[in-house]
Parts: structure tokens; C-alpha cells; sequence
């Protein structure tokens, strides 16, 4: 019985014995590279929460500071940056440092930096500062793709980086008011 529908299949389907041959050494590869190109993945319970940013609290306004300029505003959100100073993360030299509110309150801070020596810095920074990232035996360190995540009760800080193009992203962001900032892209599309 079973043999008579296979064979009916075929009969139908002619080529479906070499398609489902195919599929069968093409989707074990391309989902084997896809874990070896993404890298890492880790979350880690955040061991000091920082509330927010050099001083600034999650929600507050940012306009009237006179050490920042606005960057970029749009209905929902404005952009800042600081005002006379080079971008620096813990002491570290970066790229680029924004500030963002989302309907007027501090929710996000974007850090861009590049090189793997500046990327070590960072890491061993937030490891020092909010927890250390559980290294297990065997465990693959480097990647085309780093990403790491400390979680704390307000703050959230994400950490990528990408080897192949020696860039790297941080966003530290309030757990409550980032998630506004889809809600507000998605409403405007800006």
C-alpha cells in the first residue's frame, strides 16, 4: 500500500525525488552556517542597574541642558549629542555617542565604536561594571557576530559587534521606554 502511493507520487512528481535530495543536503548546511556566522548569543543578569546615563535618569527631559545639542528630531523623538566633548565611553574613544528621547523622554544611548582593541576595552569594561559573561568550556568566544545583553530592573545594554567589518554597537536603553520607539516608528513610518 505504501509503495503504491510513493510510486503514484513519483508518477505525479516526477523530479520530486531529486528536489527532496537536494533540500536534504542544502538545509543542514545553510542552517549549520547560520549558527557559525551569528556567533554568540548571551544574556546576563545586570549587577548594577544604572538607571540611566552619566547622570541623566530614564524619562527625564533632555531639553534645557546646555552641554548637549540636538542632532536629529523628528515628530517622536530627538537625538543628541554632547555639546564640545569627543565621543567617549569609559574613558574609551568611540565613534559616535547620541542621546534619545522618545516623546520627550530620555529612553536610549547609542554608542558606535570600530577596531577590535577598542571592542576588548568595551567588553572588559562592561564585564567589570555590570557582570561577568559566563564563559563555558568549549565555548565559541569570536564569531562573525558578537552579542552580548546585561538585563537590570530599568536598563537594558546591548552589546554587537561585527568582526568582518571591525564595528561595533552599544545601546544602553530604558527597559520600560525604548519599546516606544517601534510603537512610534510603526504609527508615523519614520
Amino acid at each position: 500500500m505504501i509503495a503504491c502511493r510513493t510510486e503514484s507520487f513519483f508518477q505525479a512528481m516526477p523530479y520530486a525525488s531529486t528536489i527532496w535530495s537536494a533540500l536534504n543536503v542544502v538545509c543542514p548546511v545553510v542552517i549549520g552556517s547560520a549558527f557559525l556566522i551569528a556567533g554568540p548569543a548571551f544574556a546576563i543578569t545586570m549587577a548594577n542597574d544604572p538607571h540611566g546615563f552619566r547622570g541623566l535618569t530614564w524619562g527625564m527631559p533632555l531639553t534645557g541642558i546646555p552641554e548637549l545639542t540636538v542632532t536629529q528630531a523628528n515628530t517622536h523623538t530627538i537625538d543628541y549629542e554632547f555639546r564640545d566633548l569627543a565621543p567617549v565611553y569609559a574613558e574609551i574613544p568611540v565613534e559616535s555617542l547620541r542621546l534619545s528621547t522618545v516623546d520627550a523622554q530620555f529612553a536610549r544611548v547609542t554608542i558606535r565604536y570600530r577596531g577590535a582593541q577598542t571592542h576588548a576595552q568595551v567588553l572588559q569594561f562592561l564585564e567589570r561594571s555590570y557582570g561577568k559573561i559566563e564563559r563555558l568550556p568549549g565555548q565559541m568566544m569570536r564569531g562573525l557576530n558578537q552579542q552580548y545583553t546585561w538585563r537590570g530592573p530599568d536598563t537594558e545594554i546591548s552589546l554587537t559587534y561585527e568582526a568582518n567589518r571591525d564595528r561595533g554597537y552599544i545601546f544602553i536603553e530604558s527597559r520600560n521606554l525604548a519599546p516606544r520607539f517601534q510603537d512610534r516608528m510603526a504609527d508615523t513610518a519614520e
